[in-house]
Order: C-alpha cells, then structure tokens, then sequence
C-alpha cells in the first residue's frame, strides 16, 4: 500500500514555456521528492488542441501530507498559468461500482482482478438488470444490487432505474462507475452525470457489425482481426473518449464460438487497462481524445 505521503499531481493548461520549471520549483520549495513526472503538449497536427498535460508523482514532507495543504500552496501556481488541477493522495482506494447484464466474462475479471490484489480499488457494489450474476458476486462478498428492466421499458422506466443508479453512487462514494457489458442504452441525462468517471467496453468491429451476435457476423465476413475498445461514457453511443484498444488475429479455421471466445479475452483485457489506468490517475480528457501516461 503507498504511503500516506504519496500523492499524484494531474493538470492540464494552454502549452506554455516553464510550466515543467514551474511545477517542479514548486514542490521543490515544499520539500517534495518526485518520484515519476511524465507530460504531454499537444501542440503539432491539424487537430492539436494546443494544451499541454503533465502526471507528477511525489513524495511530500510529514508536515506536508494533506491534500488542502498542497492544494492551498498550489493556488498561485494554478492562477499564474490557468491549469486545471486534480491532486490524488495514493493511500486513498478509489471505489468502483461494476455494471453487467448477460454477459459475466468483464465482471469476472474484475472481480478476480481486484480480489487477488492485482487492481488497487475497492468494490463498491455489482448492478445488474438480470439476476445471472448474484451468486457470483456473493462469492466474493460484494453487495449485488438487482435493478431491473423490462424488455422494452419506456424512457421514463430507465431514467427511474438509472436514478437508483445514481443514488448508489452518491451513498456509496463512487469513484468510477465500469460498464462491464452491461447492455442498456444510457440516457443523456445519466452520462452527463457519470461525465468522466464512466468507462465502456465494446468489440472494435463498430460499425460494420452491429446489432446481436457480432461475432458470427465477423465469422460470416471472414474477419482477420478481432479487437475491443475501453472509452469514457458519452451520450453519443460507444463513441466517447478512448482509453484502450487491442486485438488479436484470426482465421479461417476458427469457428463463430471461437471468435467469440477470443473476442472476450480481449475485452477483458483491455477493460481491465483502461480501469487501472483511470484509478492510477494516468487518464487525462484531451476534448474528444484521451492522453494517458502508461
């Protein structure tokens, strides 16, 4: 477990010289140790949001080791260059809350994950529309939360259910709220409340294969590559902000199970990434991208 004195600066400003110089002489002059520093300006390129991105990881003084403490020092520093700012103390686990439906592969992982100390957060809660996976959660001593939904449930149906949602997140201080195949569509309402701390997983063959069974129509095409996509809800439907991506090749010889089989290990993988990335604070928005210092 990381020290209590162990904290992670994120910010994000208009790129600007001396920002590292700034940063740096800053904790210095609090008699911080840095450990790790990683940035990023996104400066060259047609698309180039002209910000510029910095991850510090620092070791601060035992006089020091308060969040509003750092953060009363930082003012100035913040004012001068306009930064947005998060400052994370490490002791801290963040608190997930997992959301599934029919498919349990991602919540197992998870589960497994975090159960064997692989993923440092806590669990806050399993949310399920379907009773599949009550048991599973029980085994590992996780409260299982059964919110369910007809088949064809009005809008104001949902938005009821995605209130329960949001009320579990508030009592139970979430920190990141992870979709692990979980099959509803969100209302705008609910990503808006879940803005940034969300994050999805879905096969990559969007939008060639939508709808069920996208595997057997991958199979039925004859795909080659079988990947996933980790992205940060949005109201546009799978298309916020990507964390991670990977895939793995196929061939002829595979049948439809197989891909199928191959596409949840990826999935599982690449969520379990992107999760870690975002609790380790490594994940910073860059307008409709993501820059993440691995």
């Amino acid at each position: 477990m990381p020290s209590p004195r162990q904290f992670v600066l994120t910010l994000a400003c208009r790129d600007a010289k001396g920002i590292v110089h700034a940063v740096s002489g800053f904790l210095f002059r609090a008699g911080c140790n840095i450990i790790d520093s990683q940035q990023f300006g996104d400066v060259e390129g047609d698309d180039a949001t002209g910000l510029f991105f910095m991850r510090v990881h620092f070791d601060a003084p035992d006089a020091l080791a308060d969040e509003a403490a750092i953060e009363r020092l930082l003012a100035p520093l913040r004012r001068e260059f306009g930064m947005e700012t998060a400052l994370h103390a490490l002791a801290r686990k963040p608190r997930l809350l997992l959301m599934v439906s029919k498919h349990g592969h991602c919540l197992n992982d998870l589960l497994f994950r975090w159960h064997s100390g692989q993923l440092p957060v806590e669990i806050a809660g399993v949310v399920s529309n379907h009773r599949d996976y009550e048991a599973m959660s029980a085994s590992y001593g996780v409260p299982f939360h059964h919110l369910p939904l007809m088949a064809g449930a009005s809008a104001e149906a949902k938005r009821a259910q995605e209130r329960e949602v949001e009320r579990l997140v508030a009592e139970r201080q979430v920190d990141l709220v992870v979709l692990a195949r979980y099959m509803q569509i969100l209302s705008a309402e609910f990503c808006a409340f879940l803005r940034g701390r969300a994050i999805n997983i879905h096969h990559s063959f969007l939008p060639s294969f939508k709808g069920a069974k996208p595997y057997y129509q991958a199979h039925a095409r004859g795909v080659k590559l079988i990947g996933a996509t980790a992205h940060y809800v949005t109201a546009e439907l799978d298309e916020g902000p990507i964390i991670e991506q990977d895939v793995e090749r196929v061939d002829h010889t595979l049948s439809a199970e197989d891909l199928t089989a191959v596409g949840r290990d990826v999935e599982c993988v690449v969520l379990a990434r992107a999760v870690r990335w975002h609790v380790e604070h490594r994940v910073l928005m860059n307008g409709h991208k993501t820059v993440v210092f691995r």
